[in-house]
């Protein structure tokens, strides 16, 4: 198997990973009901988006030795 350099979050496979199902998710999302429009629809969303969010922002800490 091939390790790839990573260079920033966008090359972790799980980044990939939970942006796509963000994406599902805010399509599936598109088709609740109109009056759960700003509850469920918008809580639903920014939790999928705060997965991809915690990631970069994970990537970005520095590493020291442990």
């Amino acid at each position: 198997m091939e390790k790839k350099l990573i260079r920033t979050h966008r090359d972790l496979e799980v980044y990939k990973m939970a942006f796509e199902a963000a994406m599902q998710i805010f399509e599936k999302s598109r088709s609740f009901p109109v009056e759960e429009r700003y509850s469920l629809t918008d809580q639903i969303r920014r939790s999928s988006r705060s997965v991809c969010t915690n990631l970069a922002e994970a990537c970005l800490r520095p590493r020291g030795a442990e």
